[in-house]
């Protein structure tokens, strides 16, 4: 890390913190997870898992700190069911959880890859025992989806990310029934040039509901002589108008440094699907992906997210 620059987020000194060497079953790797809290305060994890196959389902872990002790579940959680949804021929990958409060359930926003390419689904479960899918809400092709914990003007939000005419920019879409999604509107675009986001971006985590607005952390894609390099930026939405975008950084707040972030299935590559907020209203566990190979986390707080995202 150069010191000239603010570290807003720390890793874990036990990175990465899962590889797929732990699992209790074949998978080739493990990445891009999506997370939330459970009640009595330990961290879930929903993994995506794939095998040599290229294919991919989902598998959780569990953590009373959510830094290490994992424990594994024995078979995986959610798999792809392509005789019933088509579009998951392919696997299903990349899960953000949103705990939706209203409705005494997760939501857990999903990719569905197919021969159609790649669409958002959403899938419901109580205790992650088990779940019911929704089925797909969004059309190919799209992804990088994350519902808002909330309604907002009476109407459930997400974020995502389609691609057209080699565009991809964050979106939003609102629906009444979680099933049918329109009035989509676009919040911020990919950036020209040599911009760390100039060639594509999307949303990472589920928004975090603050006083000043939605904290959003999303990724941006620069491709170079060597290929793509993913990194991390923030913005901030407004709280009852989302599709407004009050602030937008301008450097990019975290990169691939590491050996495990820079070399793997997908070299320059950091990817979080999954964040938590702990007890103290403040400190942020950042959950993500080390070069599609692993999974590490990373320390945060809000607060310093919100006062550097407010001098860029």
């Amino acid at each position: 890390m150069n010191p000239n620059y603010p570290e807003l987020f720390k890793r874990f000194e036990n990175n990465p913190i899962l590889t797929a060497s732990m699992w209790p079953y074949p998978v080739h790797t493990v990445f891009n997870p999506g997370a939330t809290l459970l009640k009595d305060g330990s961290t879930l994890l929903l993994c995506r898992l794939e095998d040599r196959r290229g294919l991919s389902q989902l598998g959780i872990v569990r953590s009373m700190n959510g830094l290490d002790d994992w424990s594994i579940d024995p078979t995986p959680f959610m798999t792809a069911e392509p005789e019933i949804h088509p579009s998951e021929c392919w696997g299903i990958e990349d899960p953000r959880i949103t705990y939706i409060s209203e409705l005494a359930r997760f939501l857990i926003s999903y990719v569905s890859y197919g021969e159609i390419g790649t669409a958002v689904s959403l899938a419901s479960t109580q205790n992650f025992e088990n779940y019911t899918k929704l089925g797909m809400v969004l059309k190919p092709n799209d992804k990088d989806a994350a519902l808002f914990p909330r309604k907002i003007q009476n109407k459930w939000l997400m974020l995502h990310r389609p691609t057209e005419k080699d565009s991809s920019n964050i979106w939003i879409s609102n629906s009444e029934d979680l099933i049918h999604w329109g009035n989509r509107k676009l919040v911020f675009g990919a950036r020209n040039g040599s911009w760390w986001d100039a060639e594509k971006i999307g949303i990472a985590t589920p928004p975090v509901e603050t006083k000043e607005g939605w904290l959003i952390i999303y990724h941006g894609v620069k491709k170079n002589a060597s290929g793509y390099l993913y990194r991390i930026g923030l913005a901030l939405l407004d709280l009852e108008y989302p599709e407004k975008c009050i602030k937008r950084c301008n450097d990019w707040i975290f990169a691939p440094e590491t050996e495990y972030e820079r070399f793997g299935d997908v070299n320059d590559v950091v990817f979080p699907c999954g964040l938590t907020v702990l007890a103290d209203k403040d400190t942020v566990h950042l959950y993500y992906g080390c070069a599609d190979t692993s999974i590490g986390v990373a320390i945060g707080s809000i607060q310093s997210m919100l006062n550097w995202l407010r001098n860029q």
